[in-house]
């Protein structure tokens, strides 16, 4: 049985696995089989993390941060969490592998995933010209035309916040009206760089190493044409990674794992979350690392407060793990 176990694998599930790790709680922190270090790894250059003047390429960081969480004593185990059971003193997770981990405290790092438009080329050049972060990538696209996907607030924040690189933005939109709120409109309509595409929808991306243009389809019309431009942001909304959660822990409105205040507590005792399962609104690199050290904090103090006799149990680190086997 462990003292910790993190799930996820991106700034904030590594933070909290250097702080558990160097508190010396031995930590075991599940990655992903396939998505190990988050949405980082789909990233190119990273230039706004403290530490890194030159910039630093997404990969890079995640690595260095996963060497680091290693270098103190994390053991990561590269497979999908499949279920868990949160109730009690004791925590049961489930892996893909079919290996059953225990531990006392769980500190969920799952982070969330951008809705993507579904679209061939949409993940080939992603960081090529494909981005779902302005305030990460709007730097590179300096005195560029750009384009804008979706009419929420967060579509409208982007394409006003990318006028201070982009020489033009355009904004397409499948309606002919918009989501966002009345203040964030006012704000694009204003723009003289933004420029709106009503009842249109992307069906398509086009460049060999860097996006070149798009074709769109009118909606009314069933028309479709070509727009030439050098970079495409999606701002269609993101959905926190909770499938694990469902019926054990309460969420918000929002969708997000709901904790207590400024704290990672969860509505059960022992389990904590950190980094973009928690934060609909900030969704960066420097946040996420942050709320987990916050969560690991907080499941440090938790374990202080378990009966000596758990604490033994556990400080044996793997040993309590058990493996199940399934025969045909």
């Amino acid at each position: 049985m462990r003292q910790i176990i993190i799930i996820g694998s991106g700034p904030a599930g590594y933070t909290a696995a250097i702080y558990a790790a160097r508190a010396n709680l031995k930590p075991l922190l599940i990655a992903s089989s396939v998505e190990a270090g988050g949405e980082l790894m789909n990233t190119t250059e990273v230039e706004n993390f403290p530490g890194f003047p030159d910039a630093v390429m997404g990969p890079d960081l995640m690595f260095k941060m996963q060497a680091q969480a290693e270098k103190f004593g994390t053991e990561i185990v590269l497979d999908d969490v499949v279920s868990v059971e949160l109730t009690g003193d004791v925590k049961r997770v489930t892996l893909g592998s079919g290996a059953v981990h225990e531990s006392l405290a769980v500190i969920f790092a799952t982070g969330s995933a951008y809705r993507k438009l579904g679209l061939e080329d949409e993940e080939r050049l992603s960081g090529h010209g494909v981005s779902w972060c302005a305030t990460c990538d709007g730097f590179f696209f300096r005195e560029r035309t750009i384009a804008v996907v979706g009419g929420g607030d967060s579509a409208m924040e982007e394409a006003t916040f990318l006028t201070r690189f982009a020489d033009k933005v355009y904004v397409i939109h499948r309606r002919d009206s918009l989501r966002a709120s009345k203040i964030m409109q006012e704000r694009a309509f204003a723009n003289d760089k933004i420029e709106f595409i009503w009842n249109s929808e992307v069906v398509g991306i086009g460049g060999n190493e860097q996006v070149q243009n798009v074709r769109l389809r009118n909606l009314e019309t069933g028309e479709e044409s070509e727009l030439t431009l050098q970079g495409l942001f999606i701002a269609i909304g993101n959905d926190p990674r909770v499938h694990l959660v469902h019926g054990q822990l309460d969420l918000t409105d929002a969708g997000t794992i709901a904790v207590d205040g400024r704290s990672s507590k969860t509505n059960v005792a022992g389990v904590f979350a950190a980094g973009d399962v928690i934060d609909p609104t900030y969704r960066q690199a420097v946040t996420a690392a942050a709320s987990g050290t916050v969560a690991a904090l907080d499941a440090e103090h938790y374990l202080t407060t378990l009966p000596q006799s758990l604490l033994e149990r556990a400080s044996e680190g793997a040993s309590g793990d058990l493996e199940l086997t399934t025969t045909a």
